[in-house]
């Protein structure tokens, strides 16, 4: 039976000297430490598969797993624990072997006792100061990732409120965001998507406009036709929108949703012209609900569009615009929400 008191650290002896351990052990709780004893290198592992030791006074030539192997397994498995080796060989070479392997010490037969209290003594402080070193840096990653996490969501926060203030500014654009974040998670919901994903998929859609904070006022809120060097110019917005983003949001699926929610299904969108599946789910998904958002919203130039008008403009682009799939799925969401009785669908679009 192993004793363990809380105010004693355990050590494991490895000898396959009975005498040898019994003396030993005899010496070390004399001295408040909890000791116990084992013959051979497979009952060594056995122990430290069992307990928790503090230390091991481990015997280089041991029946079963050698004493490197031993020392070998608790580097590797129990890191933390101090490991003292005993030859019988007064060779340097096998002590530096045996250090570097992760030995804190090592001791020559036969033992002087009173250096041998001085050695473990010396190795278990070691021990406690990595220890505590490990727990307070530990500590401070936890507390700088915690004041990092902090200071990111307060950052993200305050985009968010730029985008919102951004799209005041123009009643036609009013709640844009909100509504295709909601729009898009349903979809994602729709179509099976994890949890993870869909969230992700909708904090994008509260984002994707954010690089229109980088785009000159008055060709955002210009109410006739744009020249072509105004279309480049407000075409740039998903591209600063990421760049804008990247130092805060850690998360590159996100960030590619944003940059890439213009791509057509064909190629032909921007930036970077992806086709297909190369295109981010999610900003296939972002694509479809801001199209349909845009087209059932009031502008300068027209009226707000029906919804079924809408949904027929989105099935005829299919495959050149849009992703079928994400387009079926919409259509599935706009049904569900109508037989819900909400005839112009304001649970789901409506912020």
């Amino acid at each position: 039976m192993i004793k363990n008191p809380a105010n004693t650290e355990r050590i494991l002896i490895v000898d396959d000297l009975a005498a040898f351990r019994k003396f030993i052990s005899q010496i070390l709780t004399n001295k408040g430490y909890n000791c116990v004893g084992v013959a051979d290198g497979n009952a060594a592992l056995a122990m430290l598969r069992k307990y928790r030791f503090a230390l091991a006074l481990l015997h280089i030539s041991v029946p079963g797993k050698s004493g490197r192997e031993v020392l070998g397994e608790i580097s590797k498995r129990h890191p933390d624990m101090a490991v003292i080796m005993i030859t019988s060989k007064d060779d340097a070479k096998i002590a530096i072997d045996m250090t570097k392997m992760g030995a804190y010490d090592y001791i020559i037969k036969p033992v002087n006792f009173l250096a041998l209290l001085v050695r473990v003594s010396n190795a278990l402080d070691k021990r406690r100061l990595l220890i505590e070193n490990k727990e307070y840096q530990l500590y401070l990653e936890d507390k700088v990732r915690r004041q990092t996490e902090k200071i990111r969501k307060s950052f993200l926060n305050s985009i968010t409120s730029l985008v919102f203030a951004l799209e005041a500014r123009d009643r036609y654009t009013s709640g844009h965001s909100k509504r295709v974040s909601k729009m898009a998670l349903a979809i994602s919901q729709s179509l099976g998507m994890a949890r993870v994903q869909a969230e992700k998929i909708k904090l994008a859609g509260l984002l994707h406009d954010v690089g229109k904070i980088g785009i000159k006022e008055s060709v955002l809120l210009k109410q006739g036709r744009l020249t072509d060097e105004e279309y480049s110019h407000i075409a740039a917005h998903s591209v600063i929108g990421e760049r804008i983003l990247r130092p805060v949001v850690d998360d590159e699926e996100i960030l590619r949703i944003i940059r890439h929610h213009h791509e057509r299904y064909d190629g032909s969108g921007y930036p970077d012209g992806l086709t297909g599946q190369q295109i981010p789910r999610g900003a296939r998904i972002l694509s479809v609900v801001d199209t349909y958002d845009a087209m059932t919203s009031d502008r300068p130039y027209r009226k707000a569009l029906s919804s079924q008008i809408a949904l027929d403009e989105l099935e005829k682009q299919i495959n050149n615009q849009f992703d079928p799939a994400v387009v079926e799925a919409f259509h599935s969401v706009i049904r569900e929400a109508a037989e819900r009785g909400s005839e112009k669908q304001s649970t789901l679009i409506n912020p």
